[in-house]
């Protein structure tokens, strides 16, 4: 009992110990080449819901998606990281935003290419039909979301 006593005196808890911090998942940092306009839209297009984004102008963008590990088969113009995920491409914010709720055992999701009608490659209202691709360490490759085309 005077133990008991102690360690409640000395401030001592029975609590477990406090997790370690997650990766930052407040701010996506967005790494584009300065003279691409449609980076910018899709930076826009992660503002408008709701992210908090930092946009790094890099001219050297096959030295990014080398280091992140973006597969050579799933490029786009711009490669983004948000927590311990890697985010390639023209990925619509409702993608991202499921990707961080559902946290799966992947390095990242991609759209490769600019498809017409993704998030900062809009065309009035045609969309080319898209897939968000996630992809693990290894360079395996899944289908996480599908987009159909819309032809107006």
């Amino acid at each position: 009992m005077a133990v008991l006593a102690l360690l409640i005196a000395a401030g001592c808890s029975a609590e477990a110990p406090p997790e370690t911090p997650a990766a930052d998942t407040s701010t996506m940092v967005v790494y584009h080449d300065p003279n691409c306009g449609c980076c910018s839209k899709w930076i826009e297009h992660l503002e408008q819901h709701g992210f908090a984004v930092e946009a790094v102008q890099e001219t050297d963008m096959n030295a990014i998606k080398r280091r992140l590990g973006v597969p050579e088969n799933l490029p786009s113009c711009h490669t983004a990281t948000i927590g311990d995920y890697v985010i390639e491409g023209h990925v619509p914010a409702e993608d991202v935003q499921r990707l961080l709720a559902e946290k799966p055992d992947i390095a990242g999701i991609a759209v490769p290419g600019m498809p017409i009608g993704s998030p900062g490659m809009e065309h009035g209202d045609t969309r080319h039909a898209f897939d968000v691709v996630s992809f693990d360490e290894a360079g395996r490759t899944t289908v996480f979301n599908h987009y159909p085309a819309i032809m107006e």
